[in-house]
């Protein structure tokens, strides 16, 4: 850790003339070679004042007002400070909550652009702005020594040579993981070095990521968060990470040494060095400071008007469209500002290679609809530093028109629910036709080619952090969220789960051979379509959370991944499909027409177990869970494919197309081999609860089915 100069002492000692006019920018605190400039944004502030600490941020030893307002900055400049010079904020100005001002300069503040958080927060200190039972009444107990406050930090790095993947999004498979729970329990990480950032990097780690053949990995939050007060006082955690503190730092609690900045670097490095892309889960729809009951720690007290979403007719209120009691207000251009600042930040001085946006529809509303081409998409569209990004929505809030799958710009990836919850549907019996598995196997067209956005921009999962597994996907009817202490209300009611006859663990024969079809015949549903795949980790060994589908407060080993128990079979299965999937590329990266060619041959043809092509009746019919595709153009195989799926509890004769087929993988065997070939067979048996992939060995290859 830093520790302060001579020279530092001596300048903090100064009186407050000493602090110079400085500039008003960057934002935040900047050392400079000579001296650190303090940049402040506060449109309603009468005055901002710079508070410096000793190196335990416990003991104030000056407070000096920043000397000049330009515009809606306040800046400063203290020569002969540098790194390690501990400091917080206070703001004066009107305490109006009826208008949105919510000014109390008894509050300590974080710096918004701080590079590094010191001290450890107690929800037992005087945070609030207001009092607790007169909420429109100033709370005027001083919190300066158990306020969290900022570091100066001046580092660097040496990345040796660090490049990029770039990985071409038509070979991209992401892997969303915690970084915490994805090396926890894995027993080839060194014992200091599991659930941080160095043991995600480490040899056991990037043997696994590069046996499956993913491409990206995706980490929960990694910017450093508060948890909750009501997390806090019922001894759990905040474990997912979404309600972050600081947008410029790694947290340091997934740290193995004291330098979480450099460990979270080295981490990028080595996974680049393996061919593995970075991406980051990042929050900008709320903050830590939840609604008007909530503590002041940083924007609320420095222009709670500027940085938050207000409802007009009530001000002293805010717009909760997170969920967290509060929401960003993107349209303000400092807050626009912050956001951009810190995208900039990670790709610059972290070296990812893109984000994946929680709750991004706040990220494009307006008053209060959302924008396509609002001023944040814009902003993004034209930095240089962050093109070639990979950009990825959640796309859905809590706000009016809050679902927006297939509205964000061109060049944006999305979740796509759609495609989870057909997939479900279909494999697990719930409602769903052959025509809605179809949309989505191809590229969910009718989300996205309308708008000019390629197949893609889906990105195709059943199963991510946020559910079951998908073990406990297929061993489950019903949440069991007791652990998290809300009564088992929380998480999602609607799962389109099934617990195939047993709900739980069970040792009946029959029970685990369906769940471990069905397990294969999902994951290989999301690693075949057309678009962007995503696998959530432990899925592929057969991680179970005990039903729990809302872990977001269980830091334990219902979330760590139980190493010691992985299913090999399912690993060497899901590798298999992952080669198969980069080798063939079954559907190509562009948009299918289904018409003919000259020679008589589709591109694509969707055919019923007879053989013959799917007419308007067949699509619809949502009994039949049959389904063929006729690839005539796949993306790299140089001859058609034949992908088969029953969802069905009883075999099916499928009618193959003239060619001479080669089984290529079936779901229903544990590592998916398969040893079929066609010979004289007219039928192909396609067992209960499987999907088969063939390819057409002919040097010319005969003409599917006649088009209906």
């Amino acid at each position: 850790m830093d520790r302060l100069t001579q020279v530092q002492r001596a300048a903090v000692g100064s009186h407050v003339a000493a602090l110079e006019a400085g500039q008003p920018w960057p934002l935040g605190a900047s050392f400079d070679g000579g001296g650190v400039n303090f940049a402040v944004f506060s449109a309603h502030a009468s005055q901002v004042e710079l508070c410096l600490y000793d190196e335990s941020g416990r003991v104030e030893l000056a407070r000096m007002p920043l000397p000049v307002q330009s515009g809606d900055i306040w800046h400063g400049r203290l020569p002969g400070a540098g790194a390690g010079l501990v400091y917080g904020l206070r703001a004066d100005g009107p305490w109006r909550p009826d208008r949105g001002h919510r000014f109390n300069p008894h509050k300590l503040l974080l710096d918004p652009w701080a590079r590094e958080i010191v001290g450890t927060f107690d929800w037992d200190g005087a945070h609030a702005g207001s009092e607790a039972e007169f909420p429109l009444h100033m709370d005027t107990r001083d919190n300066g020594r158990q306020a969290l406050k900022a570091r100066v930090v001046h580092d660097g790095f040496d990345w040796r040579g660090d490049a990029p993947p770039r990985t071409p999004l038509a070979d991209t498979v992401i892997y969303e993981t915690h970084v915490r729970g994805f090396t926890r329990r894995m027993s080839g990480v060194p014992e200091h070095q599991r659930g941080t950032y160095a043991g995600l990097a480490s040899p056991a780690a990037l043997a696994h990521f590069l046996q499956l053949g993913i491409t990206a990995v995706s980490l929960l939050p990694v910017q450093q968060i508060l948890d909750e007060q009501r997390l806090v006082r019922a001894g759990l955690v905040n474990y997912w990470g979404y309600n972050t503190l600081g947008f410029f730092c790694p947290d340091p609690r997934y740290a193995s040494t004291p330098q979480p900045r450099d460990e979270f670097r080295e981490m990028v490095r080595q996974l680049h060095a393996a061919g593995l892309e970075v991406l980051l889960d990042v929050v900008f729809n709320h903050t830590p400071e939840g609604d008007e009951h909530g503590p002041t720690l940083c924007w609320r007290g420095l222009d709670n008007a500027s940085w938050y979403r207000l409802p007009p007719e009530r001000r002293e209120r805010y717009d909760n469209w997170s969920g967290c009691g509060n929401t960003l207000d993107i349209r303000h251009p400092r807050v626009l500002q912050m956001v951009m600042d810190s995208l900039r930040y990670w790709v610059q001085e972290m070296h990812v290679d893109g984000f994946r946006f929680d709750l991004a529809p706040v990220l494009g509303r307006a008053s209060p609809g959302f924008e396509r081409d609002g001023p944040f998409f814009k902003a993004l569209l034209q930095d240089p530093t962050l093109q070639g990004l990979k950009l990825i929505a959640e796309p859905w809030d809590l706000g009016p028109g809050g679902y927006q799958v297939g509205q964000f710009p061109r060049g944006w990836l999305e979740w796509n629910d759609r495609f989870r919850d057909t997939a479900r549907a279909f494999w697990l019996g719930g409602d769903c036709t052959r025509g809605e598995l179809a949309l989505r196997l191809a590229g969910s067209s009718d989300l996205f080619q309308a708008r000019r956005r390629s197949p893609l921009n889906s990105v195709n999962y059943v199963v991510s952090h946020d559910g079951f597994t998908l073990a406990d996907l297929v061993s489950y009817d019903m949440r069991h969220n007791e652990s998290n202490l809300e009564g088992n209300r929380d998480g999602h009611a609607h799962n389109l789960s099934w617990n195939c006859g047993w709900e739980g663990p069970t040792a009946d024969p029959v029970v685990t051979q369906r769940r471990a079809h069905l397990r294969r015949a999902l994951l290989a549903t999301v690693l075949l379509a057309q678009g962007t795949p995503m696998l959530a980790a432990g899925d592929e060994l057969g991680h179970t959370q005990a039903g729990n589908n809302n872990p977001y407060c269980q830091d334990n080993e219902t979330t760590w991944i139980d190493w010691d128990h992985a299913d090999a079979d399912l690993i060497a299965f899901t590798a298999r499909v992952l080669a198969l999937r980069q080798e063939l590329q079954p559907l190509a990266p562009r948009w299918y027409t289904g018409l003919p060619d000259a020679h008589g041959r589709a591109d694509l043809a969707w055919l019923r177990r007879t053989g013959e092509s799917m007419t308007r009746e067949h699509w619809n019919n949502r009994m039949s869970r049959v389904l063929g595709a006729w690839i005539g153009v796949p993306g790299r195989a140089r001859a058609p494919l034949l992908l088969l799926l029953n969802s069905h509890d009883r075999h099916a004769q499928f009618r193959l197309p003239p060619g001479d087929w080669v089984a290529l993988l079936d779901t229903t065997s544990a590592d998916g081999a398969s040893a079929w070939r066609r010979g004289e067979a007219t039928h192909f048996e396609l067992r209960a609860r499987s999907l088969v992939l063939l390819r057409d060995a002919q040097d010319q290859p005969a003409a599917p089915p006649p088009l209906a």
